[in-house]
């Protein structure tokens, strides 16, 4: 083994630090998150660890020990002159308020998922066998739901729809749209309540989450235009004007059979809409930290459940377009485009 350079090392174990910190503060901001601390902080007032403890029905010292964390990561503020702490604007913001685009704490309990299941996955290393998306701890599917909808609600309605050719209008007129991997129906039920003379069908193949899907769709109150049913992406049934694919087709086995179905189940002048984490094609231009946290997700979550279902292609969440292009392509598709992107998806358009 080569000699460090004693700087370069130095330099680096600082920056160990500072990721070892951020792993460890997440585990507090699902405390926060579950216990209702963030929430009761939400206002912007100034609280003692007594005082929120009160609110919250938790432990003065454990609640201390809480806020003192949070304020060395600078995920809340500090008086200390009062010896008091409060969440300022931007904390609240991505802390405490479920409806903001930039709500993060859902992320959070998504990613916990990943050292819960890490056992999993080391055997799916050895094997080559995949890990099925049901087989992940159940805070994997609460907290995708969670960490994707803020950013629906942002961007779904108001840009990424009516970047597609023609389709606002029809959703306007009615028209019937499909959802496929709709998960627990955030993105359905956006759509859903912006155009309701449409009518929309959300297929899963993971039955726990098409009950979850059925019960917010119900307490939305969409639920006369929304239905929500077990099946697979290559045996959904219907005819469609639209069919969307939120964040999902990367997880796919087989996601040129899947474009294939897509593909029979379009209308004529139907539109396949496919969102997709944002990826640049090469690698060099993917190594920043969107793409940190993506290839981290891709390699304990998106690949094996591709690997765990047939063909197992295992595109992972850093497809790019060139890759997703070709597979969309085979499923017979000839027009296609990136209608959209954010720092964090793109969204494409697809047309027979």
């Amino acid at each position: 083994m080569q000699n460090p350079d004693p700087d370069k090392l130095n330099a680096f174990l600082g920056r160990m630090v500072g990721d070892l910190g951020s792993i460890a503060t997440g585990a507090l901001v699902l405390l926060g998150d579950r216990l209702g601390l963030y929430a009761a902080l939400r206002d912007g007032s100034e609280k003692t660890a007594a005082e929120l403890g009160g609110q919250t029905g938790t432990t003065e010292r454990y609640v201390r020990e809480w806020l003192c964390a949070q304020a060395a990561a600078g995920y809340v503020d500090y008086d200390a002159g009062t010896d008091r702490f409060r969440l300022n604007p931007e904390q609240a913001t991505v802390f405490a308020d479920e409806d903001s685009p930039a709500f993060m704490a859902g992320a959070f309990e998504a990613l916990s998922s990943m050292w819960l299941d890490e056992p999993k996955i080391a055997d799916a290393f050895r094997s080559g066998r995949g890990v099925a998306w049901h087989d992940h701890s159940a805070c994997l599917f609460r907290g995708t739901e969670r960490f994707f909808r803020p950013g629906y609600n942002a961007n779904l309605v108001s840009s990424w729809l009516p970047a597609l050719d023609g389709v606002v209008e029809k959703l306007t007129r009615g028209a019937d749209v499909a959802d496929v991997g709709c998960g627990h129906g955030a993105s359905t039920i956006l759509m859903a309540r912006a155009f309701p003379n449409s009518r929309f069908r959300g297929f899963d193949y993971h039955p726990k989450s098409v009950e979850r899907a059925r019960q917010m769709a119900a307490d939305a109150g969409v639920a006369g235009n929304t239905a929500f049913e077990v099946a697979t992406a290559k045996d959904y049934p219907g005819s469609y004007d639209l069919v969307a694919f939120f964040d999902c087709l990367h997880d796919m086995g087989d996601p040129a059979g899947a474009a294939a179905h897509v593909r029979e189940t379009l209308v004529p002048d139907g539109t396949w809409m496919v969102v997709e984490p944002f990826a640049h094609d090469s690698l060099q231009a993917n190594l920043n930290p969107v793409g940190r946290l993506y290839f981290a997700a891709s390699t304990m979550i998106c690949t094996p459940a591709s690997k765990a279902q047939e063909v197992g292609l295992g595109l992972g969440a850093q497809a790019g377009e060139w890759r997703l292009r070709q597979v969309i392509n085979q499923g017979g598709f000839t027009r296609f485009r990136r209608a959209a992107e954010t720092p964090f998806n793109m969204v494409l358009e697809a047309r027979p």
